[in-house]
């Protein structure tokens, strides 16, 4: 099994024909269904079903297909990071990033950077924080953006300034229309909305001043908190920099007032890997925030 069979067959699992895949690899349709014949043959397990107009993968092929797509992109990085060595200032930067992290990517930094560096081409992966460590410790990207708090013993970290987290409500939960903050303890008996990683943290809160949270839906992505939010559904809870990634117009926000209510964005990449001249650039770009 080598690398071409490999992506022979993730093309053939992506188009869902055999003949799509054949037009998308510019190659005829009876050599890559012979390609697909050895690779099966060579694993001894059939991989896909075949109909009359669509393939459908078997649990093997579903195996192979998410596994090949990773084989794949650790051979490009790796390939990348070698020519990068030739090329220099050029190259694709890959990065994670959590949904929360609001408006980091799209602030004047990037700008001069994109300015600095023309050729500088980006694929973003997006997740929550634990899938960007995990996109990062199997070298699929080079720089995670997380939020705090997250095991740091194996990153290099450059942490943003310290955000408060909020409360955003639609006006009919506004107890105090006077008030632009509010306490955890007010939050008692609400209907809240909060992304899970930070479950814990506001659980840990809520119990300190004496009342289990009233969690009306847990989510993994800070938008959803936001939209469920802006339909009335209850108070999301959210750091302050992301009240902006999705509609708000229904809604106001208070700052919550708990010292261990706040979180951080951090830049991170993997202690003792080797780090791409482009990705060095873009690290000591935003060190200067």
């Amino acid at each position: 099994m080598d690398l071409k069979q490999l992506k022979y067959f993730l093309t053939i699992a992506e188009e869902g024909q055999i003949t799509s895949a054949a037009k998308r690899l510019h190659i005829a349709q009876p050599p890559l269904s012979q390609q697909l014949k050895n690779l099966e043959n060579e694993l001894g397990i059939e991989l896909i079903k075949r109909g009359s107009r669509h393939i459908e993968l078997t649990d093997a092929g579903k195996i192979l297909r998410d596994r090949a797509s990773q084989i794949l992109n650790l051979s490009d990085s790796t390939v990348n990071e070698i020519l990068d060595l030739k090329k220099g200032f050029s190259g694709t930067l890959k990065i994670g990033t959590v949904s929360s992290s609001g408006t980091i990517l799209l602030n004047s930094r990037m700008n001069e950077f994109v300015l600095k560096y023309p050729d500088v081409k980006f694929e973003l992966y997006e997740g929550n924080t634990f899938k960007v460590l995990d996109l990062l410790d199997e070298g699929i990207i080079e720089i995670g953006i997380v939020r705090t708090p997250f095991n740091n013993s194996s990153y290099n970290c450059i942490y943003a300034e310290k955000e408060p987290m909020i409360a955003i409500m639609n006006k009919k939960y506004d107890w105090n229309e006077s008030k632009n903050v509010v306490s955890i303890k007010e939050l008692k008996n609400k209907p809240l909305i909060l992304y899970r990683r930070f479950e814990q943290l506001i659980k840990d809160c809520c119990i300190k001043e004496n009342f289990e949270p009233n969690i009306f839906c847990k989510n993994d992505d800070a938008r959803t908190t936001i939209l469920w939010a802006n339909a009335g559904f209850g108070i999301g809870i959210l750091p302050k920099s992301a009240y902006n990634l999705a509609s708000n117009n229904n809604l106001i926000y208070k700052e919550i007032q708990n010292t261990k209510l706040t979180t951080q964005i951090s830049a991170i990449y993997k202690k003792n890997r080797y780090l791409s001249t482009v990705a060095q650039n873009f690290i000591n770009e935003f060190s200067l925030d």
